[in-house]
């Protein structure tokens, strides 16, 4: 097949959240590797429950057409007092170098040319270009987002990664945090989260709602002037649980002109999911339930302008907790005819797959 005729095929795809570098480090996954090989050298594993069921390779992401993603750095750092489950380091430093680490990773793939770093909207129209005029033959493209913020020991920390290249920044990740607080945890972002907000404004950079508990994402709301997104959020009227919006927070998101990419985690999908016993199979969990949730945010909105696909695939799952009809990150492309069938055009695709967060990143990456 012709590159031109693969690339009508499979239309041109962001995915806003993928933690690839915890993947290469915690994992020892070289995703340089093709997926069946990653997965056979982890036959026999234990360690984690998602061994050799990954679904995310650098192969994989060109396979579906997937030519940007949005990668993550992550260290939780939690107290001695936080009974919350979850891997996470026992202080600000620690974690700061597990994100240095993950830094020296993507500056490596890059160095090896499989991405290229984007930190403006020039640099995303040039990548753009490019991947559509030789797909096969360029860098994947990655803006850099932190998820959690208790790896920064100060602000000075905070502008380095800036001049790094982060771009993004999710306060909170599980439980409480130094700066807000996470999932099935309560409370506001108090004077250090409301000073962090105020020096990502002054950095343009754009704030990550995912996570942020209620208390802190109204918080958040009110105290941060700048670009908001939700990278991976589904909606809590169809999975009531607080790891997802209400729709009155979805209203909101969507009066600030956010995204909210949906996320591909079984147990986000559907409000039966017992962790340890449920499957995607006994739940009937599959792209269809993803498109339930993203056909949520479009009729909230009235117009497919602000729904996107921030996957989190290979986010400490693979494919005993992803929909069904995954077997690699690759398949995102099967949501297109599902989409077709539920109404939506071409523009109203295109602008999911990833119009509608190329705009948000052109406009805001300043």
């Amino acid at each position: 097949m012709s590159k031109e005729s693969s690339s009508k095929k499979n239309p041109f795809i962001l995915d806003a959240h993928l933690d690839l570098s915890m993947n290469a480090l915690e994992w020892n996954r070289d995703l340089r590797w093709s997926i069946d090989d990653i997965r056979q050298s982890e036959k026999g594993m234990n360690d984690k429950p998602d061994r050799g069921r990954g679904t995310v390779t650098f192969g994989e992401l060109r396979k579906g057409n997937i030519g940007i993603v949005v990668g993550t750095q992550i260290a939780r750092y939690t107290k001695k007092t936080n009974t919350l489950p979850g891997a996470s380091w026992n202080s600000p430093e620690q974690a700061w170098a597990q994100t240095q680490g993950q830094l020296a990773w993507y500056q490596s793939m890059e160095q090896d040319g499989q991405i290229r770093q984007i930190t403006n909207g020039k640099d995303l129209e040039d990548h753009i270009r490019k991947w559509e005029a030789d797909p096969l033959n360029t860098p994947i493209g990655m803006v850099r987002s932190l998820e959690g913020a208790d790896s920064l020991v100060s602000f000075q920390h905070l502008e380095k990664a800036h001049e790094d290249g982060l771009r993004a920044i999710g306060p909170a990740h599980y439980g409480p945090g130094t700066y807000a607080q996470g999932t099935d945890a309560q409370g506001g972002i108090g004077t250090i989260g409301k000073e962090l907000l105020k020096k990502m404004e002054q950095l343009n950079m754009i704030l990550d709602a995912t996570h942020l508990c209620d208390d802190s994402f109204w918080e958040s709301m009110d105290h941060f002037n700048g670009a908001v997104w939700a990278s991976h959020n589904n909606c809590r009227a169809l999975v009531p649980h607080n790891r997802q919006f209400s729709d009155e927070q979805l209203k909101v998101l969507i009066e600030r002109g956010a995204v909210i990419g949906a996320a591909f985690d079984a147990w986000m999908l559907t409000p039966d999911w017992i962790r340890g016993k449920s499957t995607p199979h006994s739940e009937n969990i599959s792209l269809e339930t993803v498109v339930d949730h993203i056909d949520h945010i479009c009729q909230l909105a009235g117009n497919s302008l602000h729904a996107g696909i921030g996957s989190d695939l290979d986010g400490a799952f693979g494919t005993e907790q992803s929909p069904k009809d995954i077997d690699t990150i690759a398949d995102l492309q099967k949501m297109y005819p599902i989409l077709q069938s539920r109404g939506y055009n071409e523009v109203d695709i295109e602008n999911i797959f990833s119009k509608n967060w190329v705009n948000f990143l052109i406009k805001n990456l300043k």
